[in-house]
């Protein structure tokens, strides 16, 4: 069954499956960014000898983090809208709501923010020290956010992933998390020159210095 909800200046077909289908959205979105977080955490540990699929990995994340923050503020936005449906299913718990999500999405937005901007402008400096410290913050912030939620995800992404249900939405929204890691591929690999502003020397691993 299809559920479709006015919007207005908005191409109708695109929201489909009401809260459950953007509850399933928001949970495949996740996984695809816990996998690639946790790599991007593991190339912290040797951030010299690894910068290249460090920067590589953070430009990657960069539009399924975009889909992550337009899901979640899409319920959001539903929710205060007075949609019915959202209005039954409620908000997050108050502390998630009102602290946690505040926090993460604003430590994001400077997180990966400053990243692009240090790695385009090549240089360190302040923009470096924000972009550690709000790594920390955000870190805090996402871990609780994650433990809140993590034991949701199999339940939520198993019917649109290997089983079917009657939600309708469920090949668009494979599409979108799809289309969402094919753009930061295209992303990544085409800054990965940017990184010659920050190390020469693992540039040169990667051919970029080669003449």
């Amino acid at each position: 069954m299809w559920y479709v909800y006015p919007v207005t200046g908005a191409p109708r077909n695109l929201f489909v499956g009401g809260t459950d289908g953007n509850e399933r959205l928001t949970a495949a979105t996740a996984v695809v960014l816990l996998v690639l977080l946790a790599a991007e955490g593991a190339t912290i540990l040797a951030i010299g000898r690894l910068l290249l699929p460090h920067i590589f990995l953070g430009f990657l994340l960069i539009p399924p983090v975009l889909l992550k923050l337009a899901s979640t503020g899409w319920r959001m936005l539903r929710y205060y809208g007075h949609a019915d449906e959202y209005v039954r299913r409620g908000p997050p718990a108050m502390l998630l709501r009102v602290l946690v999500a505040p926090i993460t999405v604003l430590a994001t937005i400077v997180l990966f923010g400053s990243g692009v901007a240090v790695v385009a402008l090549g240089r360190e400096g302040l923009l470096l020290g924000v972009h550690k410290v709000s790594f920390i913050v955000w870190f805090a912030a996402m871990s609780v956010h994650v433990l809140a939620h993590v034991l949701e995800l199999p339940r939520l992404i198993a019917v649109d992933w290997w089983r079917q249900d009657r939600l309708g939405g469920r090949r668009l929204r494979q599409v979108v998390v799809a289309g969402a890691l094919v753009a930061g591929l295209a992303l990544a690999f085409a800054t990965l020159p940017l990184v010659d502003h920050w190390q020469d020397r693992v540039t040169a691993v990667a051919g970029f210095d080669a003449y």
